[in-house]
């Protein structure tokens, strides 16, 4: 009878071992989050430390300067008639007429390469000083954009670079948010969310694109290191271009493979538009979203209470501004930063609002305002 008691106190006692252990390695979220408000984690394309986007500007004298070139921009997008698309292109149509830039063309892939490949030749024909774009692939671009820079047109990237493109030579720079940092962010958000424990899955970006390489790499790693009791169970990647179709399906699947799954991590807001719909045809209500990129359709979701929790948002107004500038500066010959990241904005419901003037630099919309009552 001794030698029983004896062993299941020992027993006891390790369980609790074991449990404190846990709660003593996981991480604190909320100050976590605090923490990121400064930091940059990612590293660029080429493995380049991130210069802050303060540090990139014009000087009076300079602005003048590019005024006299009386110079012509090509904006060449991945796919449009999102907000990240709708901001970026806002943010470089102010600041080029800022800097008596004319935009001569805007045009949208579709997140085809061959498209894109069209649209760098079409753009060429209006003969521009500039091209700000984003590849769809950077490897069926790359000869496309070579073209164009071999004409003495200056290339400024979003996010993504063709493939075996050096700063400096090649190109101007690349501007990105933190997209690494977003991961991270999601990560945390997600471990609030869960209140520390719980079995999640992931729809992920199945495609060779840096930056949602960078979000998904972010997220697991900090999952796999910060918050020992959750746990990924499953992943299903999309390709596109019917982002939202395709990761309903991607939902659908990982709740019919593990029906207790607690929570769904999307690459971006659209992808979580189709985990939504998956969730609601599988009568999940209760299941929890945590997604990158601030849309319209998340933050009515998230306004409303239902499914999005917690979003890590990218900066594309003050990226587009950023990349406008940068343009100029290959325009005047000054030495431009390789790489650029703006902090990740991390977003739960309490500061959605606030969230979105922030990094749209515009009022929440109508719906939004209206689905917070």
């Amino acid at each position: 009878m001794t030698k029983r008691v004896l062993m299941t106190g020992c027993a006891s006692l390790a369980l609790l071992g074991a449990m404190l252990s846990s709660a003593a390695s996981a991480t604190d979220p909320d100050a976590a989050l605090a923490a990121m408000k400064t930091q940059v984690f990612s590293l660029g394309p080429n493995g380049e430390k991130a210069a802050p986007a303060a540090s990139v500007s014009l000087t009076p004298a300079e602005l003048e300067q590019v005024k006299a070139k009386h110079a012509k921009a090509a904006l060449v997008f991945h796919y449009s008639g999102n907000d990240w698309s709708n901001a970026q292109e806002a943010a470089l149509k102010a600041q080029f007429a800022a800097e008596g830039i004319e935009v001569v063309a805007v045009t949208d892939a579709g997140f085809k390469p061959e498209k894109q490949v069209a649209d760098i030749e079409t753009v060429m024909a209006k003969k521009p000083d500039i091209i700000v774009s984003i590849p769809v692939d950077a490897v069926a671009t790359a000869a496309a954009y070579k073209a164009a820079a071999d004409k003495g047109v200056k290339l400024v990237f979003m996010d993504n670079i063709p493939k075996g493109f050096v700063a400096g030579k090649d190109y101007v720079s690349s501007v990105s948010a933190d997209n690494y940092g977003n991961g991270v962010a999601a990560a945390h958000l997600m471990a609030k969310a869960l209140g520390g424990k719980g079995d999640i899955g992931l729809v992920f970006h199945a495609a060779d694109f840096f930056v949602t390489r960078q979000r998904y790499d972010g997220f697991k790693k900090t999952i796999a290191e910060d918050y020992p009791d959750i746990h990924i169970l499953g992943e299903q990647g999309i390709g596109g271009p019917d982002f939202s179709g395709d990761a309903e399906k991607a939902a659908g699947a990982l709740l019919t493979e593990h029906p207790n799954l607690k929570a769904i991590w999307a690459v971006w807001d659209v992808p979580a538009e189709g985990v939504m719909s998956a969730a609601r045809a599988a009568g999940r209500d209760d299941l929890i979203v945590v997604n990158e990129d601030l849309g319209e359709n998340v933050a009515i979701a998230m306004a409303k209470r239902e499914f999005i929790k917690g979003i890590a948002s990218q900066r594309p107004y003050d990226q587009g501004v950023t990349e406008a500038i940068l343009a100029a500066y290959a325009l005047i010959g000054k030495t431009a930063p390789a790489y650029v990241a703006l902090p990740a904005a991390p977003i739960t419901r309490d500061t959605l609002l606030a969230s979105w003037q922030e990094i749209y630099h515009q009022p929440p919309t109508a719906k939004i305002v209206k689905s917070m009552k």
